[in-house]
């Protein structure tokens, strides 16, 4: 359990806007810099968001405006209040977009958080 007590209140799943990797286990890099963290990458696999995502979670969370964009256009009616920005829930951050870390090589992907 966490320390807040909140641990098996909250389910995260994670799910993109384009189908370019659907099926596809997570990039190699993510997989190692996770493994050094103790988290076991390797049962994911990709999928595109699901109309149904946005009645089943509270939150629908974009990582950039252009990811945001794109969930808003297939949110459906009434349930746009769900989709907020990522760094939202981190206002000591100054950034408003995660930076992305594919094109970032290793270290993008141990870094793939605003300085």
């Amino acid at each position: 359990m966490s320390r807040d007590g909140q641990e098996e209140s909250i389910e995260i799943d994670s799910a993109g806007t384009h189908a370019y990797h659907v099926g596809k286990g997570p990039d190699g890099r993510a997989e190692e810099a996770a493994g050094r963290r103790g988290f076991d990458l390797s049962p994911l696999r990709a999928r595109t968001v699901k109309p149904d995502d946005f009645h089943q979670f509270d939150y629908i969370l974009a990582m950039d405006s252009s990811n945001y964009d794109d969930l808003i256009a297939i949110c459906p009616a009434g349930q746009e209040h769900r989709v907020k920005m990522f760094l939202e829930f981190a206002p000591q951050v100054s950034e408003t977009e995660v930076p992305d870390p594919y094109y970032g090589g290793h270290s993008g992907f141990e870094h793939a958080r605003p300085g």
